[in-house]
This record gives structure tokens, sequence and C-alpha cells, in this order.
């Protein structure tokens, strides 16, 4: 695996020096091209001042070939000042170009970077709950268990295949939402059932932090009731995977400001301010594939913006304190209402 990380390296580096090289080479042969003309400009006064030297005879008045020197003098002068014309704009040109071509090829080798990384989180996380129901299910066969310890194996392998069928979903959902063939389905719903409703079923899944609510009551609006529960279980599982064990994840939902909020907070390490405005792009995780400890598909936080955004909202990440992070979502005042 590193190995093929650092061979991405290499070829990132080696397109680069290749890159700067044609670049520096194409400039040169522009500069030695305008050297050239500038000499070419400067024998042609030269010959054309010889020329009328020779023409001169003793009748020839003075100013008349003082016109004729000042001519040629001039003529090279707007020779020279094309050249030099012609010659900057055809370098901004090729610089311009230059510019978005290299935009365009380091745009393409980072999101084929981070499709590796997304493909390499995605095996390990299909592996991983596939691995734990199958070794569930083998107990379960090869041994007489008693009941409990048998309701015990299965409710896993439930948890199991819940964590396998979120992936899945996240994965179909981002690919419609990319393609717009996905059909936000809006009813008027009661929002504070629905978070209280999906806090119970995540308390379940998770078990090694404790979630809690301090739920708003009655708060309607109209939203798709799947997809809020994909947000409000991206968000949840997001901190339980950063947080330490057995710290606390609170789900708030309140008015602020003719504003309706909705906050998920954990005490992980945080994130850092640099990678704030980077977490809700499609793929990105913060730090290396190798290195980082929680893993994911990196489209948690890409299909809760897009779908926040679908709902007319905003999400935002700020510090928590002492420590942590705070996802805010906003609707404004004219979407929601109390009953």
């Amino acid at each position: 695996m590193m190995k093929r990380i650092f061979n991405k390296m290499q070829e990132g580096k080696s397109v680069s020096f290749v890159y700067f090289l044609v670049m520096a080479y194409t400039i040169a042969a522009l500069v030695w091209w305008g050297i050239l003309l500038f000499r070419q400009s400067e024998q042609i006064r030269r010959f054309e001042q010889q020329n009328l030297s020779l023409r001169v005879d003793s009748l020839a008045q003075p100013v008349e070939h003082q016109l004729q020197l000042e001519r040629i003098n001039k003529e090279e002068h707007m020779r020279s000042f094309k050249y030099l014309g012609e010659g900057l704009i055809f370098l901004g040109i090729i610089l311009l170009g230059a510019l978005f071509v290299y935009r365009a090829v380091w745009k393409y080798m980072k999101l084929s970077r981070q499709q590796q990384n997304f493909m390499m989180a995605v095996t390990h996380e299909l592996k991983s709950p596939i691995a734990a129901a199958k070794l569930n299910l083998e107990t379960i066969r090869k041994h007489k268990l008693d009941e409990e310890k048998q309701l015990k194996l299965i409710n896993n392998t439930i948890r199991e295949t819940n964590r396998l069928d979120q992936l899945c979903n996240n994965i179909l959902l981002a690919a419609q939402l990319e393609t717009h063939k996905y059909q936000v389905f809006k009813e008027y719903l009661d929002f504070s059932a629905l978070i209280e409703n999906s806090i119970k079923d995540l308390d379940g899944r998770i078990g090694t932090h404790q979630i809690i609510a301090d739920i708003l009551p009655h708060v309607w609006m109209d939203g798709d009731k799947l997809t809020l529960q994909i947000v409000l279980s991206n968000l949840v599982e997001n901190a339980a995977k950063y947080a330490p064990k057995n710290t606390t994840i609170s789900v708030k939902l309140f008015e602020s400001n003719q504003q309706l909020k909705l906050q998920v907070i954990d005490e992980g390490p945080g994130i850092p301010e640099e990678e704030k405005s980077r977490i809700f792009l499609k793929f990105y995780r913060v730090g290396n594939e190798n290195t980082r400890k929680a893993k994911g598909s990196g489209l948690g936080l890409f299909l809760t913006a897009k779908i926040v955004e679908q709902h007319n909202g905003r999400i935002e990440v700020k510090d928590n304190v002492p420590a942590g992070s705070c996802f805010e979502i906003s609707w404004p005042e004219y979407s929601v209402q109390t009953a």
C-alpha cells in the first residue's frame, strides 16, 4: 500500500518536472525568436542606412538626407514595438494556457488520489461488517449456544448488516445526487419526532458512546424523511468514529435568531481550521488513508451537505469547548412551523 502511494507521489513529481521542462523550453524558444527578430531589425536598419549613404551625391540636400534617416529609424522602432507586442501577447497566451492545463492535470490527479483512497476505504468498510456477520453466523452454526448468546450474536449481525446497508445507501445516493437523478420527496412531517426516533435507533446501534438529546418538541417542516434520517445518522456516526469511547455525543434541536438549528456535538480531537472548508468535499477525509485510525468512505459529510442544501439549509462546523467539534445546521424561519 505504501509502495503504491510512493509510486503515485513519484508519478506526480515526474509529471511536474516534464511539464515545467516543456514550459521552460517553450519560453526559451520564444525569447530566442525575439532576439533573432531584433537582430534582424537592426541589420535591416544598417543595410538601409548604407544604401542611403551610397545614393547620396554632392548635390543632395542635407534636409532630405536627414528625413530619410529619421524614416529608417522610425521604421526600426515600429518593427521593434511590433515584435515586442506580439511576443508579450504570445507569452501571455502560453502562460495562461499553461496555467489552465496545469490546474486541470493536478485536479485530475487529485481526484484520482481521492478515488483511490475512497476505494481503499470502501474495501475496508465492506469487508469489516461482512467478516463480522460471517463469523457470528458460523459460530451459531457450529456451536450449540444458549438462547442469550445466540440472541447477542444475532443482534451483532443485524448491527453489522445495518452498517453495510447504510454504506451502500450512501454510495447509491451519492451517485444519484451527482447525476441529479434523485428526486426529493418532501412531505409535511414532525421533524422533532423524526429526530427522536432516529436517536433511539442510533443509540441501539452505537454502544460505544452516550447520546444525549435535547429536542425542541412539535417542530414541523417540509422535508424528505429518508434523507433527513441519513443526515442525522451520518453526523452522529461521524462523531462516534472520531470521539474517544465512552464520551458523550449531544444532539440538540432549538430555535435561535429566528432560525431552526440542529447541532451534533462531540468530544473528539476537533477539526483543524484549514480543514473545515474541505471536509464537505466528495471523497475528502482528514489525514492519510494509511495513518488515520477512524475508517470511512469520505461520502458522509458530502452527502449531508448536499441534502441540507436541498432542504434550503446551511451546514457549518465549529469548535466545541473545551474539545471536539460542533456540526450545526440552520434553516430559516419561513420553512419551519411550530405546532
